[in-house]
């Protein structure tokens, strides 16, 4: 519930096992950063590295200077564990490497 001297937001970050939520009350003109920092998820996640990361509001890719607003969803990204296009080529290249000796013996 928002005042006038605080908003509510909540910070996310995805593991692959599960997920960190945490409720905090700031006060107006708080900085995604200081939403991140506030949060405590630092401590807990040493991973989490403030200068290479990425972070968004709601999906959407955000730089840490950005005030966060009453009710936003402020999300930590992970790094990609594999290049997606790279993860396509090596699909596509199976695929046609069985394609190639994939029929039946009769």
């Amino acid at each position: 519930m928002s005042t006038a001297d605080h908003i509510q937001i909540e910070v996310i970050y995805a593991l692959p096992e599960n997920q960190e939520t945490v409720l905090l009350h700031l006060p107006p003109g708080s900085s995604l950063q200081q939403a991140i920092e506030a949060s405590g998820l630092i401590g807990k996640y040493p991973e989490i590295d403030l200068a290479k990361g990425k972070f968004g509001i709601y999906s959407k890719l955000t730089k840490l200077d950005t005030l966060v607003r009453d009710r936003d969803r402020v999300e930590i990204y992970r790094p990609l564990i594999a290049d997606p296009k790279e993860v396509r080529k090596q699909r596509a290249a199976e695929g046609k490497a069985m394609k190639k000796g994939g029929g039946a013996e009769e």
